[in-house]
């Protein structure tokens, strides 16, 4: 494996997810605030706690690659 094919893929892949991201920004930042919400005064965040939110944004990220891959 080539180093600098490692390093073209991971690139790639970063640029994508730059894209996937802004398609998602509402689902983003709606789990962003859960996130921030859950862990005030240094508390570890919990597993669970914003299951419902990342699950929105894993589904939209996946219509998004779907989107993208047509």
């Amino acid at each position: 494996m080539s180093g600098s094919n490692v390093w073209s893929r991971n690139r790639e892949k970063m640029r994508l997810f730059s894209e996937l991201f802004a398609q998602c920004a509402e689902e983003a930042a709606v789990y962003g605030r859960c996130v921030s919400a859950t862990t005030t005064n240094r508390e570890e965040l919990k597993k669970d706690l914003c299951a419902k939110e990342f699950q929105a944004l894993k589904i939209c990220f996946t219509k998004a690659a779907k989107k993208r891959a047509k």
